[in-house]
């Protein structure tokens, strides 16, 4: 069988260091808000070319949390409204609607699944107050266009980088473009905590202290809140183990560009379409996304020959029962999208021989 993403074998790759680090916690007796969440937001800012990041509980609480601090500013009211791409993971959305601002769903680029500037200048209204692109599968979005309509419009920005870690466009990495950034470290995520965990970047003290408050009940000092703050700590243990993954990263990054250079030179089947890479340089695959009219014919036969696949998303934010108030919106661009696609194995364990083997078989893959 060949998995689609081999959690075990990327972590036993460090196994030593993560039990070493495990080790320097327990041996601590600090669990939560001690030296290493403080080691590793200094880590992870300056990685992603940031001056503050905000350790929190996961990559949902991240989006969540930053909406609901510029509440608390006085920069956004219940009402405004997010632009976001259709296509998104159903996350994005509910960091929007747990704040009380209304998300406006827009069609993505057809070519690179990400938020398109034209779809944006098209969705402004007097209410729009946020922009939330997601930079899908690991591509950076327009950020220079996007960034350049924000600041014409008086717009915040609020990047999702849930599957971009290190990405890159104009050598700036994604996280330090927007107003703020979410970042997931959910397992399978390239940057892959042992459990789960996220991070806010900016540049905004402001921001960053008010932040800071809201995950830990609200309270810059024990017993006194300040404001109606959550719990939501990156706990010491998995900042530990982030540490140790991230001088990884870049190593597992050049890894998988070269499998989904593998990929997009190998296959060449007629039915199945190859990701579109305008920025190939700066794309860090998370996920490798074809697309076919004969998707579920083709996942059950890669299935049939011991291959893993994923469909990246089955369905639409505005096709579920919890939005149920989109229903009638019509977004044939996404409904399309989300009926052809698939992610094929992608690991930076895989071999090339695994490679050449799904290669093969989609070359293979007859519709008759």
């Amino acid at each position: 069988m060949i998995p689609f993403l081999d959690l075990k074998a990327i972590n036993q790759q460090y196994e030593k260091e993560l039990k070493e680090a495990c080790a320097r916690v327990i041996d601590s007796g600090w669990y939560i808000m001690g030296n290493e969440l403080k080691a590793f937001e200094d880590e992870f800012a300056k990685y992603c070319g940031s001056k503050f990041a905000i350790g929190v509980a996961n990559g949902l609480d991240a989006l969540t949390l930053t909406l609901r601090a510029w509440k608390e500013m006085g920069k956004l009211r219940d009402g405004d409204e997010v632009i976001v791409q259709a296509n998104t993971y159903i996350a994005s959305i509910l960091a929007i609607t747990e704040n009380n601002l209304k998300p406006i769903l827009v069609e993505p680029d057809v070519d690179t699944y990400n938020l398109c500037p034209e779809a944006i200048k098209a969705a402004i209204t007097s209410k729009t107050k946020v922009i939330l692109p997601v930079h899908l599968y690991g591509q950076i979005s327009p950020m220079v266009e996007i960034m350049r309509i924000a600041r014409a419009n008086n717009l915040l920005v609020l990047e999702d980088c849930a599957q971009s870690h290190g990405a890159t466009t104009e050598n700036k990495k994604a996280g330090s473009w927007g107003d703020a950034a979410a970042f997931s470290f959910y397992p399978g995520k390239n940057l892959g905590a042992l459990g789960d965990a996220g991070a806010i970047t900016t540049n905004d003290k402001e921001l960053s202290d008010l932040l800071v408050a809201l995950r830990n009940y609200g309270s810059h000092k024990k017993y006194e809140n300040k404001y109606k703050g959550v719990n939501s700590r990156l706990d010491e243990m998995q900042a530990a183990m982030l540490r140790v993954k991230l001088k990884h990263l870049d190593n597992e990054t050049a890894r998988r560009q070269h499998i989904a250079q593998l990929y997009s030179e190998g296959i060449n089947n007629p039915n199945v379409s190859l990701p579109t890479i305008p920025r190939k340089e700066g794309h860090v695959w998370h996920l490798f996304v074809i697309q076919s009219d004969y998707r579920d014919k083709l996942m059950e036969y890669l299935k049939g020959n011991n291959i893993q696949s994923q469909i990246h998303y089955p369905i639409a934010s505005h096709k579920q029962k919890a939005y149920v108030e989109y229903e009638g919106i019509q977004l044939p661009i996404t409904e399309d999208m989300q009926r052809k696609v698939l992610s094929l194995p992608l690991s930076p364990c895989m071999s090339e021989d695994d490679v050449f083997k799904v290669v093969e078989l989609i070359n293979s893959f007859d519709i008759v």
